[in-house]
């Protein structure tokens, strides 16, 4: 075999021309349906209230599906078989890292009555979600909403959705 030469890569700049420090964190999600509902986790901030999906960051030595299980697990109490991946989205900036969420379908398996719940601070419970008015549901990231009832449907659906950052405009239709 030829031997390559080595290319040498700039560091990656910022917006304002410094030097990358950010890193990418990889996260699994799941997406739990079970009669024409998902599973939700519901976030409380003082008076405001919305719902994002159980899962969380990948860690080294772990598959995403093994991340998605335990995160699930601890996050919930709950159990899941992983399925296919359906999504993914990206956070690039309004974070201290980039972030990569893989959502995944997933089976629900029940509650494992002895599990050791780690929740978030802000973490207010879970709730099942009609996923035919998903629309308009604060679910975030909202660019999953549509694709997700479109999903449900049975409907050509995108499984790319790109960037969404805090402050973007809401997806609701």
């Amino acid at each position: 075999m030829k031997n390559l030469p080595i290319i040498h890569k700039p560091s990656p700049m910022n917006r304002k021309g410094g030097t990358m420090t950010r890193q990418i964190r990889n996260a699994a999600k799941a997406l739990i349906i079970k009669d024409g509902k998902m599973l939700a986790i519901k976030i409380k901030d003082g008076e405001e209230e919305w719902y994002i999906m159980p899962g969380g960051g990948q860690e080294a030595e772990e598959t995403l599906p093994q991340a998605l299980q335990r995160e699930v697990l601890e996050e919930m109490g709950v159990l899941v078989e992983v399925k296919d991946l359906v999504f993914i989205i990206e956070g690039v900036y309004g974070e201290d890292f980039h972030r990569v969420d893989m959502v995944f379908l997933c089976e629900y398996m029940g509650q494992q009555k002895d599990a050791k719940r780690i929740c978030d601070t802000k973490q207010a419970g879970f709730e099942w979600l009609d996923i035919g008015t998903l629309n308009t549901t604060p679910l975030y990231p909202s660019k999953l909403r549509r694709q997700i009832m479109n999903l449900q449907e049975r409907k050509p659906y995108k499984v790319y959705l790109g960037n969404e950052e805090i402050g973007d405009p809401e997806v609701t239709d």
